[in-house]
């Protein structure tokens, strides 16, 4: 009647792994957009890449959205029937962006991409869990899989564009889904998972209230600088609409018997010391935007060149991956993987402060785009598993959708645009630095086309390096706050200490020895009666 696997009883082992994996190569890095391609699309299209970047946004919404519901819509329906139409939809929905050229639909199918994906990789989590053995091993297997997998999506997103066109890409994703969803009618069951659960439960509502928040985040984060941050009516009303809308999904909250999200465990110390790591985590995956901007716009790379640095970053994060199996294997303390993390973003800081020079050969890009990868697989894996550490199952999916979307979009977006804000107005100041000795005895009326081109690379290295300076102090912040935080040891041994020193630790042994040599002569006493 119920069924916990996915696969049919008759389906070999070794098949019904070979499909999970293909499950996660097609589904994992699905979205409307691909980091990779969109300067593909705007030039296909003929609109402005905000809106691809706010559907890129939006598929992480998606995901966030989706989160707090995937366990009951997994016990409302039957494995194969969910994951067949999943798949076909996901399939429809790339056909649809590789068709459209209006930019709000890429948006909005952007947005239903992330909220159907995550309901078929929750369906690969707990089998995949219950395989590698712990939270620990399966974060650390899974995320370097998933991250080298993103890579390697982005990468060939691109070169199929140079190829032959964007749609291309998002044709072969479409066909990929529609095959997937033919094996796995063939190969699943037809049985629950569970008993099966009412949906009406759920507040649609609250969902609606969630994404409306986080959407309108993004615009702001997506379209402050082309429309000039508080100078346009459209960044201040979404900034308000944002606010209202998060504040009316509070208040829905406090009124629901089952809320959609829960906000209790933000009390918690874990949680909130991970939260502000994350933030920090955010803060280096958001120097990608600078990191274009100079190999796009300084060293002249062209958008396939662009997309194989990041290819450079697999060793980093293979390594990371190997490193957090042994690490959690062997039970260690996070720590110091924490502040590995950090460290080598820290590193990945100083390289590139030191890099922004006209003249930089590829190959110096291996040894910062290393540390990039290691550093971002390991803090994924590590402040992740801290994060959510010590929570019940139905805590952490009431308030994941919170933290993923936090990570993911908030921290990254907020300090992509940070950057693009301080990347123009330290422009704007090394120009006028410039000025100075631009007269006519250095550059005459005839030349002054000519050296145009030197002063604005002059001038964008310069507040690349600027950026990169603060970010190296902040580093070094980061790591002092890793380095002396407890992570929940301090606590405990002071707590331990004291109880020694007031003697209770000793009266509390005393006590269980007296337990248990009751309960024995309990036994004993049964034992005749018996």
């Amino acid at each position: 009647m119920y069924n916990k696997g996915l696969f049919s009883d008759w389906v070999p082992k070794p098949v019904q792994l070979l499909m999970m994996v293909l499950l996660l190569i097609v589904v994992m890095p699905l979205g409307g957009v691909y980091t990779g391609n969109i300067s593909f699309m705007v030039g296909g299209t003929g609109v402005m890449q905000e809106y691809f970047l706010w559907a890129n946004y939006a598929t992480t919404i998606g995901m966030g959205a989706c989160m707090p519901v995937v366990l009951r819509m997994k016990m409302r329906f039957k494995v194969r029937d969910k994951v067949v139409i999943l798949l076909i939809l996901l399939g429809a929905l790339s056909y649809i962006n590789a068709t459209t050229f209006e930019p709000m639909i890429i948006v909005m199918t952007s947005l239903v991409i992330g909220f159907l994906k995550m309901m078929i990789t929750i369906e690969l989590f707990l089998p995949l869990m219950a395989m590698l053995g712990g939270r620990g091993i399966f974060y650390g297997v899974f995320y370097t899989f998933v991250l080298i997998l993103n890579q390697l999506a982005a990468y060939y997103a691109v070169e199929v564009s140079v190829l032959y066109n964007f749609q291309q890409f998002f044709i072969l994703a479409a066909v990929l889904c529609f095959a997937l969803a033919l094996l796995c009618w063939v190969l699943m069951h037809d049985k629950y998972f569970a008993l099966k659960v009412p949906l009406h439960y759920i507040d649609w509502l609250s969902i609606i209230l969630f994404v409306s928040t986080f959407m309108f985040s993004a615009y702001v984060f997506s379209f402050g600088k082309q429309q000039d941050w508080l100078n346009s009516d459209k960044i201040i009303n979404a900034g308000i609409a944002a606010f209202v809308s998060f504040a009316l999904l509070s208040i829905r909250q406090m009124t629901l018997k089952r809320p959609y999200i829960s906000f209790h465990i933000f009390t918690k110390s874990n949680v909130l010391n991970g939260l502000f790591m994350l933030l920090w985590l955010g803060m280096f995956l958001g120097t990608t935007s600078i990191q274009n901007i100079y190999a796009v716009g300084v060293l002249g790379y062209d958008q396939l060149t662009n997309a194989k640095l990041n290819l450079m970053m697999t060793p980093g994060l293979f390594l990371a991956g190997v490193v957090a199996v042994f690490w959690f294997k062997k039970e260690r303390p996070l720590k110091m993987f924490i502040f590995s993390g950090f460290a080598s973003m820290t590193a990945y800081a100083i390289i590139m402060y030191f890099s922004m020079v006209l003249e930089f050969n590829y190959e110096n890009w291996y040894l910062p785009m290393f540390l990039k990868g290691y550093g971002m697989c390991s803090l994924f894996i590590s402040v992740w598993y801290y994060t959510l550490d010590k929570l019940e199952l139905n805590e952490m999916l009431a308030a994941i959708g919170l933290v993923l979307v936090w990570r993911t979009f908030l921290a990254v977006g907020f300090f992509s645009a940070l950057f693009s804000w301080f990347q123009y107005q330290f422009q704007v100041v090394s120009l006028g630095d410039l000025a100075v000795y631009m007269d006519g005895m250095t550059i005459t009326p005839q030349t002054v086309a000519s050296n145009m081109r030197s002063i604005q690379l002059n001038a964008i290295i310069s507040a690349n390096k600027k950026i990169f300076g603060y970010l190296i102090i902040a580093g070094f912040g980061v790591m002092l706050y890793v380095i002396t935080h407890h992570f929940g040891l301090k606590r405990t041994e002071y707590l331990r200490i004291v109880r020694i020193l007031k003697g209770k630790s000793v009266i509390a042994r005393r006590r269980a020895r007296e337990r248990k040599k009751l309960e024995e002569d309990i036994k004993g006493a049964a034992g005749p009666a018996l």
